[in-house]
């Protein structure tokens, strides 16, 4: 089937909402020249990638906030279709701080201290001493985030193409295959090249000063709709009234408006997807290797809450509104929804602050994924496997390349983007969530875990995961309506009603288990210096392969070699 995105007229263009957005964009960039200035000191690859672990409790808990173009753009299109049951299926975005940096937070921090893991693939190499599993996590993490990077760059078009005037897009329009919008192609090229040239030139400083930056204009943002958009509406009551009559008792009631969207099974299954898969999501691991230390990590917890409940909430507000607003929109229409609602209440000289809002999580969420992606190809594939003695400055040219190469071809793969954004990003979390809880969980706290259990549980997850869509693909009929989530064809099969992210991290926490157990313990020396007490110049685990002298020397002061003896882990 193929996806097209349909050309709609938008409101009225207006030049000071253009120059509003103009101007966060000039910021954006001038953080990221700074970033570079300031991480040219010390190691380039723990500075580009890193950010060299000193971030702190606002700069954790504001990057690691879940705001994507998903969640002002896919998000407010999915409360505007099928209306106040969306709230619970957003729900546990109200507990993310707790699971995602109090489960895993402080662990993960110490084991990338100790190992000097500067990506994902890094530290589960390290700490199951697994080449294999190092190549593989790469792989699954640049894959499914390439799958998770395309709506974001939808995102980012729509809401360009909204405030730019018919002369930026209109000589476009003759020479293009049919299907292309040219609005939404200028609007692409533009956003592109701002997000790529900051993320490509300052590194994982520019994503995190950028992401602060920019997540304070997203709260104030949505903070100034909600008053106006429930004054427009005539208050919630007119907003769900409006709903109710333009879709049917649903859109009040649940699940969900026209069609379940939501039944029990499938809202227990969306708090597995986001509060316990976003603990394993490679864009919040990094986060938690670059934190300074506890107690950042503990008020970033906080935070991270406070933020959550102060964004989402005035969301599903503001868009229930909208059915008064703006009604009728169709399916193309309703991802504008956010944009839309901007432009047509809010003052042209305020608008294009407000737009800077979802413009704003879309660049964040673009260049966190983006120096994933590179530090995957620069970092576990060339540097580990192809040129391991590599000089810092052909480190920081290639990097600098592969950034923007990255971003150059998700760009092209955006040109014909799904209708619904929040589709996409559920496939690509359930995949990432399934692939790396099960490695990170085990490795972190179970000392029997090795790396052939770890192995197993990512192969199993993501296999469960990708063929219970496979699945829905060859049984589903796109003519018919689908059973319930968010209906864009294809969608999953709902073994036993449930969404497949809970039988992939069952299946594969399952599997970690069970082969762990089935096979070979790990090293006893290596396991000691991950979860032992150590001294501060104990060597990093894998230095043991080129100097196993070292492994007697630890065992000598843990002479029972018991790994399963209680841990005293050493605070980061």
């Amino acid at each position: 089937m193929t996806i097209t995105l349909a050309a709609v007229n938008g409101p009225e263009f207006h030049p000071a909402a253009l120059l509003a957005l103009i101007l966060f964009t000039v910021a954006s960039l001038g953080l990221g020249a700074a970033a570079n200035v300031v991480s040219r000191k010390g190691l380039f690859l723990r500075n580009y990638y890193l950010g060299n672990r000193s971030l702190g409790p606002l700069a954790i808990a504001l990057t690691a906030a879940v705001m994507s173009g998903g969640t002002f753009m896919g998000f407010p299109s999915l409360v505007y279709s099928f209306g106040w049951v969306v709230s619970l299926w957003i729900c546990s975005y109200m507990v993310f701080g707790l699971t995602v940096l109090g489960v895993l937070g402080k662990r993960v921090g110490q084991l990338a201290r100790r190992t000097g893991a500067i990506t994902l693939p890094d530290l589960l190499r390290e700490r199951y001493s697994s080449p294999l599993l190092g190549i593989l996590s790469g792989l699954v993490a640049m894959s499914f985030l390439t799958c998770f990077l395309i709506p974001q760059f939808k995102a980012g078009a729509l809401i360009v193409k909204l405030v730019l005037p018919d002369a930026a897009w209109s000589w476009a329009a003759g020479w293009l295959p049919p299907g292309i919008d040219p609005a939404y192609l200028v609007g692409l090229v533009v956003f592109t090249l701002t997000v790529v040239a900051y993320t490509t030139y300052g590194g994982f400083l520019a994503a995190v000063w950028t992401d602060i930056f920019q997540s304070v204009v997203m709260a104030i943002g949505v903070l100034i709709l909600l008053p106006l958009a429930l004054i427009k509406a005539g208050g919630l009551a007119a907003g769900t009234l409006a709903g109710i009559a333009q879709t049917d008792l649903g859109f009040a009631f649940g699940p969900g408006a026209n069609r379940p969207f939501l039944p029990i099974t499938l809202a227990i299954s969306m708090f597995f997807l986001w509060a316990i898969t976003g603990m394993a999501q490679p864009s919040t691991v990094v986060r938690l290797m670059a934190f300074r230390d506890s107690r950042v990590l503990r008020h970033s917890i906080v935070w991270l809450t406070f933020y959550n409940l102060i964004v989402y909430v005035p969301i599903i507000l503001t868009f229930i509104a909208a059915r008064a607003v703006l009604p009728g929109l169709s399916i193309e229409e309703s991802d504008e929804v956010m944009p839309r609602m901007v432009l047509e209440l809010v003052n042209p000289y305020l608008a294009g602050l407000i737009l800077a809002a979802p413009y704003g999580a879309v660049m964040s969420t673009v260049s966190a994924f983006l120096l994933i992606v590179s530090s995957g190809l620069v970092r576990d594939v060339y540097q580990r496997f192809l040129h391991p003695t590599a000089s810092e400055r052909l480190i920081a040219r290639l990097s600098y390349v592969t950034t923007m190469l990255v971003g150059l071809g998700v760009a092209l793969a955006a040109l014909r983007p799904p209708h619904y954004l929040q589709v996409v990003v559920m496939f690509a979390a359930a995949g990432l969530g399934a692939a790396f809880f099960t490695p990170l969980l085990l490795g972190a706290f179970w000392r029997r875990a090795n790396g052939w259990g770890a192995l197993a549980g990512m192969i199993t997850g993501v296999g469960v995961t990708i063929g219970l869509y496979v699945i829905g693909l060859i049984t589903g009929d796109p003519d018919s309506p689908p059973p319930y989530g968010t209906g864009t064809w294809p969608w999953p099969f709902f073994l036993l009603g449930f969404d497949p992210c809970v039988w992939g991290l069952s299946s594969s926490l399952l599997a970690g288990i069970v082969v762990s157990l089935a096979t070979s313990k790990p090293d006893p020396a290596k396991v000691a210096l991950l979860f032992d007490r150590m001294p501060s110049n104990a060597p990093a685990p894998a230095s043991l392969d080129l100097h196993p002298e070292l492994a007697a020397t630890l065992l000598h002061e843990n002479p029972s070699g018991d790994t399963s003896a209680p841990t005293q882990p050493r605070s980061p």
